[in-house]
Order: structure tokens, then sequence, then C-alpha cells
């Protein structure tokens, strides 16, 4: 089962810098994330996603070799590439992976403009050491799906950066 942790950062660099060093952990085999986005609110109220995975440009380039292939099987390739490409690009805008897109706007409207909020979805994780890492970066907990020790764990360890 995935863990849900959302925390409100004063700028998108910071949430950036957070979700750069949360890569880093996985790549040590310290953290599994299901996903990882970045949500801002603009001075005119707009919430914006910032995703890692674009289903939509992935879609479309899948879609465009499929149909590439399948064109040349049929001797009309431009046909295929252009229909591929429609087709893996619609599949990929109505495929939703990781945090609901609609979830993450609806919290994003608590924002205040300028500021943005760090949602990680965590397939598995070796706390200690995560928190540690994690500690000197500060902000706010806004919601999360850890148990209650582990949420206070987490807190702790963003409100260490205040202490420094």
């Amino acid at each position: 089962m995935s863990d849900l942790v959302v925390v409100v950062y004063p700028s998108e660099a910071k949430a950036e810098e957070v979700r750069q060093k949360l890569f880093d952990l996985q790549k040590e085999y310290l953290l599994e994330l299901g996903d990882a986005v970045i949500a801002t609110k603009t001075e005119s109220g707009k919430v914006k996603l910032n995703q890692v995975v674009n289903t939509t440009a992935a879609g479309a380039a899948t879609g465009s070799f499929w149909g590439l292939l399948i064109g040349f099987l049929f001797l009309n390739p431009l046909l295929g590439v252009a229909a591929g490409a429609a087709s893996g690009a619609l599949a990929g805008a109505l495929t939703d992976i990781g945090i609901d897109d609609k979830f993450m706007k609806d919290l994003g409207d608590n924002l205040q403009p300028g500021s943005a909020a760090l949602f990680v979805l965590i397939r598995k994780m070796t706390a200690d050491k995560v928190l540690k890492a994690v500690e000197g970066f500060g902000g706010t907990v806004l919601k999360t799906s850890l148990d209650e020790t582990r949420e206070d764990a987490l807190r702790d360890a963003l409100r260490q950066a205040g202490n420094q």
C-alpha cells in the first residue's frame, strides 16, 4: 500500500529542490516513489501541476512509433504516424497515473499565490534515513495518509529546519 504526503513550501524552487532530493534518495534505494508532483498557485488564482511524466506526450510518441510501423505495413507511413500520434495522445491524456489531478488541484486551491505543494506518493521507504535527509528543508505538512507516529516524525523532521 502506498502513502500520500503533501507538504507546502514557500516557493516552487524549494519544492523542486526537495523533489530532486527525493529522486536522489530513490537512486540510493531508500525510497520508492509512485509519483511526485508540484502544485503551484499563480497570482491569478489558477493551480498549475508540474508533473514528472507528461502522459499526453508519452502517448503521442508511442502512438507515432506504432502508427509508423503499421503505416509501413500498409504502404502509407505518413498517415500511420499521424493516426498513431493522435490516438496515442488521446490515450495518454485519458490515462492518469499516480495521484489524481482533480485531488491535487482541489488542495492547490488552498495555497497562497507563489507557494507550492509537493505531492509525493510513497510506495516504500526506509523512514529513518529519508526523514533525516529531508530534515533541513522545512515545509508544512498539509495532508498525509501516514499513521500518527510516522506523521509526527515527519512534522518533527520538517520543524528542525526552523531550529537550525
